[in-house]
């Protein structure tokens, strides 16, 4: 049983972490106060004191997800494109190489939640809000990379990303998950095509 939280962050942040684990694991019929306080060790009626309804649980999850894929894709700590080339797509490969194995039920809880934002308004509303940083940072690296069209080419790696992560997750792919350096092969290619150069080896 995890620890008891002695503080009232420390408990909102243990009740979002298990709302998420029990979205990769249940899907969203599994997630309500009480599965959530039966799995957190908490005492009955400890989540619905962090977030009295469905939709504040909902948020609380969405806004927990923004905060720990940003600590897994870290793509402000990625190297500079004035580094090379080679240096940036090792560390991009890596990165989602992670969210496919160590963080795949992080993935999982995200797609929940992103289908279930496409029937719920208010939360469609936190859900954009939570991915606005990803954005900011892809479009930032790929103006930086020199991409004549970085807004469109954000949107490009992202469809490639999602694409990927969905396929190798819960698709038909879920048994046989690309490598790293296969990985690293298809961004080279893609940033290539955006570029129209030819980016070092």
């Amino acid at each position: 049983m995890p620890e008891r939280p002695t503080t009232p962050a420390a408990r909102a942040g243990l009740v979002a972490d298990t709302a998420l684990a029990l979205l990769a694991e249940r899907g969203m019929r599994g997630l309500t106060h009480r599965a959530v306080d039966d799995a957190a060790g908490l005492p009955q009626g400890s989540t619905s004191n962090v977030a009295r309804t469905r939709q504040a649980l909902l948020e609380l999850a969405v806004r927990r997800l923004a905060d720990r894929e940003e600590r897994v894709l870290a793509l402000q700590d990625l190297p500079a494109p004035r580094e090379g080339t080679d240096a940036l797509l090792d560390a991009l490969a890596l990165t989602v190489h992670r969210a496919l194995t160590q963080n795949r039920d992080l993935t999982l809880a995200r797609y929940e939640l992103a289908l279930e934002a496409t029937r719920r308004p208010e939360l469609r509303a936190h859900f954009d809000t939570a991915g606005a940083r990803f954005r900011t940072h892809l479009t930032a690296l790929v103006t930086a990379l020199g991409s004549p069209s970085p807004d469109r080419h954000a949107l490009t790696l992202t469809a490639w990303a999602d694409g990927l992560l969905l396929s190798c997750v819960a698709g038909s792919y879920h048994a046989e998950p690309p490598t790293i350096p296969d990985i690293r092969a298809d961004l080279r290619e893609i940033i290539k095509g955006m570029l129209g150069t030819r980016p070092a080896e």
